[in-house]
Parts: C-alpha cells; structure tokens; sequence
C-alpha cells in the first residue's frame, strides 16, 4: 500500500552568499518530511531525505559532507554532468567535416565532459520562487574542454503535485553546432546512504535492449535485446540476483521502450527492501546509464560512514553514449538557435507491504 508523501511545502535557501560568479550556495527545498539539499557547485544534490515506511526519516543519496569534498573528485556525486556526458570514444568527434580533438580523462576516452566539466561550475542563480522551485545557469564558452560554440545552459528542480520533484535541463547553442548530452548523476540508495548495498533493491527497467560496450565501456554500434541475459529487468528483481554472472557488473546504457506517447516514458522503478521506500523515474530521453556503483573502495565520509562497493546505483537517463561517432544513434548535436531540453521526474512513495 503506497502512502502519498505530505503536502506542506517550504523552500529554505541557506546560502554562503547568493550566487553570484564565484560564490558557492547550498540551499534546501522542503515538503513535510520530504526535503532535498543540493548546491550551485554543479548543480549537485546533496541530500535527499524521506521517510521509510515507520516514518523514520533518512538521506537516500550518496554525497560528502562539505562542499569542498567535490572538488576534483571523480564520483560525481548527485553533479549535472556535461557539456556530454558519458563517453566519447578517443575524445574526439567530427561535425560537417570539422575534427574536434578533446582532452582525454578517462584512459585514452573523454568521460562526462572532461577534466573541468559542468561537474566543477559554480552556477548562477537565475530564479527562485519561494513555493515552487530554483533555477541555475551557466554560460559555457567556446572551445570550453575542447567542445564548439558558446552555449547557454539551465537546470531546475522543481517539486511537483504531492510527491514528485522534476529536474529539467536545458541548452542553447549561440553559434556553433555542438553536442549537448546532460545527466543528472545522483547514487541512490533508498534504504538509506549508510545502509549497506543495494543489492537486494528490485528494479524494473523498462527497456528491451542496451547499447553493447567494448572493454573500454564504448558502445560497438549494436543494439542488443537483453531477453535472456542478466540484464534483463523487465520484470522487477533484486539487482543482486544476477550481478556475479555481469563481466563488470552493471555500467550500461538502456534503451527506453518506445511508449509511442508524446508524454514522458517510464524508465525504471527501484524499491528498498527493508525501508519501503519506491522511486518511479521518467523522461524524455532515449537511454538511461544503470551503475551499481563498482568502483567505491572504503571511501570514508562524515559521521563514520563508509562507502563500500555498490553503496548505491545510478539511473541517468541521457542519449546514448558516444553518439557523436555512431551515425545509427539519436543525434545529440544542437544547431545555433536551437534548444536542447532534458525533462526528468522522480515520484516517491513508502510501502508497507508487498
């Protein structure tokens, strides 16, 4: 039995200066018992926190305990990421027969936009609407870690009717076409982010396919349908169910069923097995990024909590990875005058009982 999150809502900005070029702000959206804290240093969330199904409240996101801790930091903890995110082979792409060389920063591969990127740009604050939600801005430069043209880009978080939060990513190309592939990079872990893993969450997917990856985590071009593999969760079950038999585990982009709806798809819903706690999420976009997380070794954060390997996942709904040099995939490139828009939904509820 789903029971529907409260209402009240209060918008708290606690802020260490308004944003303004250079400085850093923390600020806190609140609804009841469900409030979120996030930072214009990229855009980041910091803390989700939600009750489980005895009412007791917990963060349900992965994150460091000051802002200073993000800095040059490789996780990407709760960051938009970009100006693409995921990767490009070789860190390089053409566009109308212009070559475009990049910096490396993931082997030999560019990965989520490079050294310095949308993950490590203090934002502006461009609106904010007390009982509604907070936008943040950055223009990024031509030529910004190798990518073409001057770009204009916003995120906003935004609560919706009773229990839901949008976050909706947008860019303009000025003058110069570029490839724009956002993603919001949050690791999840709904029975709290201390809690353990989060191998026994049930997922559902809805996705048929993945886009098959080489040894570098580069797409090859296919399109393969997972019916009958580990990657298949179609039907919910615990993530950990099948990880041993997954060479890597789960780092893969999903191909979203196509609904045939003008409307948002549903890309996955995710419950905790011991706090009751359900996500739906949904978008607008082709692919979402399911990672378990296999990289985190003991990493020490506040209160003596320590983040082990599939502390949390990652569902970042995006185009698909290295589309830039696979013809065959949704175009990521964005014209000048023209607009990128990247919608996402997140619903919450708390179940009793199966």
């Amino acid at each position: 039995m789903a029971k529907v999150l409260p209402l009240i809502f209060l918008l708290v900005v606690a802020a260490i200066g308004f944003a303004n070029g250079n400085e850093v702000g923390v600020y806190k959206l609140r609804r009841g018992d469900f409030s979120i804290k996030f930072t214009n240093y990229g855009a980041t969330i910091l803390s989700v926190i939600l009750p489980d199904k005895n009412g007791k409240l917990g963060n349900i996101v992965l994150s460091f305990p000051s802002i200073d801790d993000f800095r040059n930091d490789t996780t990407y903890f709760g960051n938009i990421v970009g100006r693409v995110a995921n990767r490009i082979r070789g860190g390089q792409f053409g566009i109308d027969g212009v070559f475009y060389k990049l910096a490396p920063n993931d082997g030999r591969n560019l990965l989520h936009g490079g050294k310095k990127g949308f993950r490590d740009v203090i934002r502006n604050v461009e609106s904010y609407v007390k009982d509604n939600h907070i936008t943040f801005i950055h223009d990024s430069f031509d030529g910004e870690q190798g990518f073409p043209g001057d770009l204009q880009v916003s995120v906003t978080y935004m609560f919706i009717e009773t229990n839901k939060l949008e976050v909706k990513m947008e860019a303009k190309s000025i003058n110069k076409p570029t490839p724009v592939n956002l993603a919001q990079h949050s690791y999840w872990n709904l029975d709290g982010h201390s809690s353990g893993d989060i191998l026994s969450h049930k997922i559902k997917l809805f996705a048929s396919s993945i886009t098959l990856v080489d040894t570098e985590l580069i797409p090859t071009g296919e399109i393969v349908p997972v019916a009958g593999t580990p990657f298949n969760f179609s039907t919910p079950r615990e993530i950990g169910s099948q990880i041993k038999s997954v060479v890597g585990r789960y780092d893969i982009n999903y191909v979203v069923d196509d609904t045939g709806s003008d409307h948002l798809k549903k890309v996955a819903e995710v419950t905790g097995r011991t706090s009751g706690r359900k996500m739906e999420l949904w978008s607008n976009q082709p692919g979402v990024q399911f990672y378990t997380v296999n990289q985190l070794k003991d990493m020490k954060v506040k209160e003596g909590v320590v983040y082990k390997e599939y502390a949390g996942l990652c569902l970042e709904t995006q185009g698909f990875p290295d589309s830039v040099n696979h013809p065959n995939f949704p175009s990521q490139i964005v014209k000048p005058r023209e607009s990128y828009k990247h919608v996402m939904v997140y619903r919450f509820t708390v179940h009793h009982s199966d």
